[in-house]
């Protein structure tokens, strides 16, 4: 590929300067041959990783099994892989089979790629190169194939898929290995590309009609706030499309009407929106333990393996890690796709609830099995496709308000936009590549930003 020649003079560049993990400023930071200015930030700097409150601190040491020390080195270091693994799937290109975090302060990145000829390349960014059989594209696409046959079968025996990058494969969990098998033999996805995982998890919904706090769905069912965010000058909330549709009313903990259900999409994804009375304020925080304030700063995705924590009604904080985006799961009421598969644990009523990571959001609630007591797996569905379904502006630390026009100097770069990983856009009359999926905000420019952007 032409691609090829042009990695081949990076790594002589870029062998002398590699560093730990941990270590800001890593040499896939920089754009070949162009690098950031003195004044740019480092990834754990930009995404404030550097900042975590004492909450989540906490519950990721209660969690994880961490000292503060630990916790602390965990999340710099989980915004620099993030950065890393974002510039070498640009450069990388159709050879890309994902990337993931491991040990206890996250302190290995390995980076997957099917051709050998990459592995240097990958080490000299302080990566560890792993040479597998099937591109992330392939895997994503043989995912679609078994979404597709899905949607024509009953699949409450087989109810979750997804993409597992460490074991290179689409993983199908079931209940029933034979239904497994069936799926995939409907889907025409061979047994090179998957693996079946025997499970006795069925999920389902996380919501009750207990009552108790949080808010409530026309005066019965309960669920948890996600993430406040503005359209236009309208204040709401972020939640789960299970909790409640369009019309449907609100009040909040305190039982003194609140809002009401903009959109709502479920079963297909689990997403929604609430939209507040003026007696009602969005702020750049997430509930945390003791009722601290936990700041969200921006919506920057997470590798796998990185760690994440909840807040939910019921539970309140709890702490895990990402294990595998691209999910599909097979609630009682159907098949939602795209989520996210997580370790955290959580209850009835949590549902809606906020998951973050350092203090990036990253998605609402949706359901899973299990409790805390016991343990347990749940499902987020993400932030930014539900903020890129609505339009609407997460409520930051940075700013979060709704953008208006772009600004000098110019381009087609605009603040409130939802960017994936690969996206171009135009600024100061240069053109950048989405490295990390996030939603724009005013002091994220790309010239600002090498962790999330990178020039072309």
């Amino acid at each position: 590929m032409p691609h090829r020649h042009r990695q081949t003079r990076a790594v002589g560049a870029a062998v002398a300067a590699t560093a730990a993990l941990l270590v800001a400023g890593l040499s896939g930071s920089a754009s070949a041959g162009t690098a950031p200015s003195p004044a740019a930030p480092t990834a754990a700097e930009a995404l404030r990783a550097d900042a975590a409150p004492p909450a989540l601190l906490r519950a990721m040491e209660r969690d994880l099994g961490l000292d503060r020390e630990q916790a602390e080195r965990r999340l710099v270091n989980e915004a620099e892989a993030g950065a890393v693994a974002g510039r070498l799937r640009a450069d990388l290109g159709g050879d890309f089979a994902g990337a993931w975090v491991r040990g206890a302060e996250s302190g290995t990145l390995t980076v997957a790629t099917t051709d050998a000829a990459d592995v240097a390349l990958i080490e000299a960014r302080g990566a560890v190169a792993e040479v597998v059989r099937h591109s992330l594209a392939d895997l994503d696409a043989a995912k679609s194939r078994l979404d597709r046959a899905a949607a024509h079968r009953d699949t409450t025996d087989a109810p979750v898929r997804y993409v597992d990058v460490r074991t290179n494969t689409v993983t199908v969990q079931a209940v029933r290995p034979s239904a497994a098998r069936a799926l995939l033999d409907a889907a025409g996805v061979g047994a090179g590309l998957a693996r079946v995982e025997k499970s006795a998890e069925r999920p389902r919904p996380l919501y009750d009609l207990r009552g108790g706090e949080a808010y409530y769905i026309n005066n019965s069912g309960r669920c948890s706030i996600g993430f406040p965010v503005t359209k236009g000058t309208q204040q709401g909330f972020a939640t789960a499309g299970h909790c409640g549709r369009a019309g449907a009313s609100t009040s909040g903990a305190n039982r003194v009407a609140q809002g009401t259900f903009q959109g709502s999409v479920f079963p297909g994804r689990d997403m929604a929106w609430v939209a507040v009375n003026s007696q009602w304020t969005a702020t750049p925080y997430v509930n945390g333990a003791g009722g601290q304030n936990v700041q969200v700063a921006g919506s920057t995705q997470a590798p796998v393996g990185a760690s994440v924590c909840r807040s939910g009604s019921t539970t309140g904080w709890h702490c895990g890690t990402v294990q595998q985006h691209n999910t599909s799961v097979t609630y009682p009421e159907g098949t939602i796709t795209g989520v996210t598969r997580t370790t955290v644990c959580a209850e009835p009523g949590d549902s809606g609830g906020s998951y973050i990571s350092g203090s990036q959001a990253q998605g609402v609630t949706s359901g899973g099995s299990g409790n805390c007591g016991s343990g347990g797996t749940t499902f987020f569905q993400p932030i930014n496709p539900l903020l890129q379904n609505y339009g609407l502006t997460l409520k930051t630390t940075g700013g979060g308000e709704d953008p208006g026009e772009p600004g000098e100097p110019g381009g087609t770069w605009a603040a409130g936009t939802v960017y994936q990983a690969g996206d171009t856009v135009t600024y100061g009359g240069a053109t950048y590549r989405c490295l990390q999926g996030h939603q724009a905000q005013q002091g994220w420019e790309p010239s600002n930003v090498p962790a999330l952007w990178q020039r072309v």
